[in-house]
């Protein structure tokens, strides 16, 4: 499997917390879920980290199966309409934006393994 992340390493800049996250709850989010073959996206919040001198404000994890259908969705059309309406969200920032694609491998776990992911007050799920 593959996963393509988007870092967003640095801040939103003062004032514009409330509408860099209604920018991509109105806007973003719909077209990120529309990505042809996508099997999984997340959006991930810091909540801490080990290194104080580098802030992740926001990664955006999309899942696919094979690198084909990674390609495939990097030349959708959501994936050109979220790049033209992702332009405002890099206007509240104050970093910049990188792309990495892992290739990933899961894990097995043992069947009495349980595995819970609560969701943090005012995460973005």
């Amino acid at each position: 499997m593959f996963i393509r992340c988007a870092f967003f390493q640095g801040h939103v800049k003062p004032g514009m917390q409330a509408a860099f996250d209604a920018h991509i709850e109105t806007t973003l989010r719909g077209l990120w879920a529309q990505f042809p073959n996508a099997q999984e996206v997340r959006l991930l919040r810091e909540v801490e980290s080990d290194r104080p001198d580098t802030h992740l404000e926001l990664v955006i994890m999309m899942r696919f199966a094979t690198r084909a259908a990674l390609e495939a969705a990097l030349a959708s059309e959501p994936r050109y309409a979220s790049r033209a309406a992702s332009q405002p969200l890099f206007e509240m920032f104050d970093g910049h934006v990188f792309h990495t694609v892992f290739a990933a491998d899961a894990l097995p776990l043992g069947a009495d393994h349980q595995v819970s992911f609560p969701t943090a007050p005012g995460a973005l799920q």
